[in-house]
Parts: structure tokens; C-alpha cells; sequence
């Protein structure tokens, strides 16, 4: 079922600044500059070294949170429950069974491509016992420690896991979400559901 998935590694990433533009948003640094600032949205680079934005408790944040909110709420909406810290991350994956971990993202990928893959997924007769997400940037704390469950892959936003009992069995990286569509990454968490997700019975 998953045979079409692209998973070379694309050439290159399209949110830097080249010859005083930004390949991501086409628009000169100074417009890119401008436009940031008016929605209070830092980015680091040389174009803008405004402070991050911080929540309570001192924790520093990439983005204002009303930002984040219709992201958030597209994986909420369907069931999948967010994990805002380190200790909620600990109690979801210390439950028994099958769980996806979606390490969410503001990236053009998680917005064309992960999210919209992952709620055709969830429309498989089989799926995870329970589905929990992180977001990158945002809650930091929680990504870490929803990353240190990854056995030693390297850290990429977003991101797919699927763990049984706490385990990692499953990863779907950054670079297999940039170089497909929405529905071949649906297509292919899909045949990990019918893989890993099995409930077995006695």
C-alpha cells in the first residue's frame, strides 16, 4: 500500500534567505522584515533578531500563541490529544498499547502535507489505542521529551512516531513528509496502522 512513498531526500530547504530574498515567503528580507514584525512573529536570522516570545514560567516560545491555535486545533479536532509537557508526554506513552506522537510544526510541510496526511490516516479501519502531539517550537519541553522516546533519531519538526508500550516501532521523518503529498503520507501511516496497530488477541 505504501510502494508510491517518495523518500528521497529533497534538494535543499526553501525557508533561508538567498540573493536578499526569502525563497519561502517571496518577498525582499526587508519586505519579509516588515511583515513579521506587524504579526509579532519572530524568526531567527539576520533579518530579525527580535526576542522570542515567552509563556509563563520563563519557557521561550518561537511564535505568539494565537498563531499556532488554528494548527493546534487541526489535529485536536480529530481526536488527537495534545501533550503541552514533559510529564504529559511520560503518562501518554506509559499507557499500554499503540500510540501515534505527532511532533507538530508551522512549516509549509505540516501545513500542505503532515496534518492533512495524518487525518486521512485516521480514517483507517485500524489505528493507534491512543494518538497524542507535541509542537515543535512552541512547547518545548514537551518536544524534548516526546524526542527522547525516538531512539536516537535525530530530531526533525514534523514528524509521525508510532510506539507500542512506550517503544518506538515506527518513524516518519521531515524529509519523507517534504517529498510527498498529503495523500501518500495518509496512504502510508495507513499501512503502519495495518502493521503496528493490530490488536492481537488471546
Amino acid at each position: 500500500m505504501g510502494g508510491s512513498l517518495n523518500t528521497t531526500t529533497p534538494r535543499g530547504h526553501t525557508g533561508f534567505m538567498k540573493n536578499d530574498r526569502c525563497l519561502r515567503c517571496e518577498v525582499t528580507a526587508t519586505d519579509h522584515y516588515d511583515r513579521r514584525k506587524a504579526l509579532a512573529l519572530t524568526v531567527p536570522g539576520p533579518y530579525n533578531r527580535d526576542s522570542h516570545t515567552t509563556k509563563a514560567g520563563g519557557t521561550k516560545r518561537m511564535y505568539p500563541e494565537i498563531m499556532v491555535i488554528p494548527m493546534r486545533e487541526e489535529l485536536t479536532r480529530v481526536g488527537i490529544k495534545e501533550a503541552r509537557t514533559a510529564e504529559e508526554v511520560d503518562a501518554a506513552l506509559a499507557q499500554p498499547g499503540t500510540t501515534m506522537l505527532v511532533v507538530n510544526s508551522i512549516c509549509g510541510c505540516a501545513a500542505g502535507k503532515m496534518r492533512p496526511g495524518v487525518r486521512l490516516a485516521l480514517q483507517n479501519a485500524v489505528t493507534p489505542d491512543q494518538s497524542i502531539t507535541v509542537f515543535a517550537g512552541q512547547d518545548r519541553e514537551a518536544t524534548e521529551r516526546a524526542r527522547s522516546y525516538f531512539a536516537g533519531q535525530p530530531p526533525t519538526s514534523p514528524a509521525v512516531a508510532i510506539l507500542r508500550d512506550g517503544k518506538l516501532v515506527y518513524l516518519m521523518q521531515r524529509f519523507v513528509i517534504e517529498s510527498n503529498p498529503a495523500p501518500a503520507i495518509g496512504q502510508e501511516l495507513a499501512r503502519a496502522f495495518n502493521e503496528f496497530c493490530v490488536k492481537t488477541t488471546a
